[in-house]
Formats: structure tokens, sequence, C-alpha cells
């Protein structure tokens, strides 16, 4: 790799300043917030949210202005058959690729930073060697993942865990997932061709807000991330006996509500006792006849469990289900769990977080381990390559939202941090 300068700590210092006697090479973190608020124009509602659903006009607006971007910071362009557009900057040597990335697709009501800053960070990174006529010994790409929103199919075709089956994918929007890529310019015939392995992509890094409250609650700068977490899903069904709710006495009910109640304070004690980073939780309850003067027959609640150890998911998992056994003597009703989704964790590469964290050190920024809790494209591209990930804080713990906000100051020095891991890296598996 050309010899570069090392990166200065946090904030925006002159050119003249320097670590360890070594010129800046830094980020421009005008133009990166610049281009967020340029971004943030396509799909801007009128309470200041953003709508840029996967696929959408504004999606592919989004994206031509991502790829005129990627263009004016030397890079070539080209789409694959699941509609990831992937930016590229030659490398001196003939190795794999170093990557980064997220997507630009929001939820109907999202904000600007979601995914936005990852990709848009890894454009600054280009532009920042381009401007110091600097070139990895790898190659460089940034990733523009299709659809992280809700089917994942981008990340999942590069990981190579996609279903080819497009009866298997139900988008909120309704419509077909084929014909979604397809208006992207990719090609659901061809899907597998998608599949990377590490011999082309030797690492991914991706930045991407927090999404929650712990750095801010910690006054931590950076979030070094361990993996993503796994994920499973079940359906509670709970099954008593409707009646009338006046003339049944209390010992005669089989109280389909009660029993669901005593189920959502179990799963709350498995989680929090003993203390743990696991997360589990029920979210949701259908409860039928659903009428004020009728005890409740029947309730069906969804429960999600989460945790970088997959272990630690399956006690959690078992241990209720030994619960639910005795709930469901106590309250004379019929419990059943099913199914429903199981994602299994995506541990981040060791010398990546290592990497960060000494980043981290250089740059005079705070920094803390945690885990990722939501998933985002870095899980599935974990399954095929070493996979980090870097955390900048999320003010209230607020995303998917209109009032989501990171300070310019603050995905700067994000951005920074990556740039430097980069660099770092391209050392690393040169």
């Amino acid at each position: 790799m050309t010899t570069v300068p090392t990166l200065q700590s946090q904030g925006q210092p002159s050119p003249d300043q320097a670590v360890h006697g070594q010129p800046v090479l830094r980020v421009n973190g005008k133009r990166l917030n610049q281009s967020l608020d340029d971004l943030a124009a396509i799909g801007q509602m009128d309470n200041g949210g953003i709508c840029r659903l996967a696929f959408s006009p504004e999606d592919v607006q989004g994206r031509e202005l991502v790829r005129r971007w990627m263009i004016e910071a030397g890079m070539t362009v080209r789409l694959d058959t699941a509609g990831n557009m992937i930016g590229r900057l030659p490398g001196q040597l003939d190795l794999p690729a170093l990557a980064t990335g997220s997507h630009i697709d929001t939820v109907p009501c999202g904000g600007k930073f979601d995914g936005c800053l990852g990709v848009l960070a890894g454009i600054e990174v280009a532009r920042t060697l381009q401007e110091h006529s600097l070139q990895l010994d790898h190659p460089f790409e940034v990733i523009v993942f299709a659809d992280e929103e809700d089917t994942m199919i981008g990340s999942r075709a590069m990981a190579g865990t996609a279903s080819l089956d497009v009866t298997d994918y139900r988008r909120k929007d309704g419509h077909p997932i084929d014909q979604c890529i397809q208006q992207v310019g990719g090609d659901w015939s061809r899907l597998a061709l998608a599949r990377r392995t590490r011999g082309e992509v030797c690492a991914f890094v991706e930045l991407h807000v927090e999404q929650g409250g712990v750095l801010e609650t910690a006054k931590a700068q950076i979030g070094v991330v361990q993996g993503v977490v796994g994920m499973q899903r079940y359906q509670i069904q709970i099954t008593g006996r409707p009646n009338h709710a006046g003339t049944t006495p209390m010992d005669l009910r089989q109280d389909a509500l009660v029993a669901a109640a005593q189920v959502v304070l179990a799963v709350n004690q498995l989680a929090t006792e003993p203390p743990g980073q696991r997360v589990a939780t029920v979210g949701a309850l259908q409860v039928s006849p659903n009428a004020a003067n009728i005890v409740p027959g029947k309730v069906v609640a969804s429960l999600d469990v989460r945790d970088l150890d997959q272990d630690v998911i399956d006690k959690l998992v078992n241990d209720l289900k030994i619960e639910l056994v005795a709930i469901a003597q106590r309250t004379h009703t019929h419990i059943e769990i099913l199914p429903q989704l199981n994602v299994a964790p995506s541990p981040a590469a060791p010398h990546i977080q290592s990497t960060i964290a000494e980043v981290c050190t250089t740059l005079g920024l705070s920094s803390m381990s945690m885990p990722s809790r939501a998933g985002h494209d870095a899980l599935e591209i974990g399954r095929f390559t070493d996979m980090g990930m870097i955390f900048v804080p999320s003010e209230g713990g607020f995303s998917h939202s209109e009032v989501e906000y990171t300070s310019p100051d603050q995905c700067t020095q994000g951005a920074n941090v990556l740039l430097e891991t980069l660099l770092r890296l391209d050392q690393h598996y040169s």
C-alpha cells in the first residue's frame, strides 16, 4: 500500500496537525454531512421523516445520486443480479477487496442516518483516497445493499443465504420481490450469481448509527461491535374457554389472558435474571373474543429472543418451555409454542474489533464493546468473510423515526474511524 498519513483525533484538525509526527489523513466532515442532507431530501416528508422504500421511485432516485457520487470519487459502479450497487476502486495488488457500505432504503417514516451514514462514509473514504492520490493494496468497495429494511435480499444473496424461491418473500408493500429487483436493474432468474466468497471480499466493515441509547448513556463516542445477535421468534398460542364474564366464578375459569399475562412475566424474568446481554420481548397479543363481558378464550402472543450466543438463546427458550407447562397447569389452559424465525448470530472478527478499538485510542475517542441487537447487512456478510461494525451514538436512542439524530461531529468521527480502520486492515491482509 502507498504510505499513508496517520489519522488525527476527534474534531476537524487543521491540515498541518499531526499524530506521532506524521501528517493527518482525515475525511471532509462538512462534505460528508452535506451528502447526508442531500440524500435526505429525496423522499423527505412534511414531518421531517424520510420515506424511501426499497425499489420505490424515491429509492431509484437516491441510488442514482449515490451512483453519481461514486463515479465522481473515481469508482467504477456495477449492479449485481440482486440489485446491489457496488462502487469499486482498484487496488495495487491482485487481492480480494476490502469492503464497506450499508443501505439507503428506509422504513415508511425513517431518519436520514440509518444505513445512509455507512454508505456515504464509504464514499467519503473513496473521495479522501482520491484527493490524496492514494491507492490501497486491496481493491476498495462501497456496497449499497438492496432492501435491508424488509427482505434483506441484497446481503442475503451476496452471502448465498437467500432463498431462490420467489414465494418465500412477502414484502410489506405487497410487490413481488422478483419484479422489484428487476426495477433496479437486477435479475431474479440469475440471483445465485450475486453470491460472493472470501476469495473476493477479505473483510467488510460497516459504519452505522447505534439505533439505541447504550453509547449515549455510557458517554462513549464509538461502539466496537462484538457481532450481530442471533434472533429467534415464536408464536405462543394459549387456549382456554370463553365464557360469561358475569356468571363464571373465578375458580371455574379457563382464562387465556390470565395465562398470557403470566407468560409475559415469565419471559421478562428469564431475560433479566441473571443479568446478561440477552433480550426477550412479547410485543404482540391477539385476544379472542376480545370483548369486555367475555372471559378470554384464546390468546396468540409473539416472542422475540436475541443474544450473541446461540447457547444462551437456546437455554432461555428451553427454560420458557418448562414454565409454559407450569402456567398451563395453573390456569387450566393449553399452551403451544411454535417457531417462526431462526437467525443465527454473526460474530465480528476479533482482529477487526481490536483494530477498531486501537484506532479509537489513536484518535483520542472513547469506545466500548457492545453487541448489535438490531439486524444489519453485516449480519449476512459475516457468514462468508471477516466482518466488523462501528457504531456512533443515536441521540435519545431513537431510530426508525423522524427524530433520529446523530450530530455532524459524531458522523465525522465515525467516518474517520472507518477510514483508519480500513487503512490498517489493508496492511493486515496484505
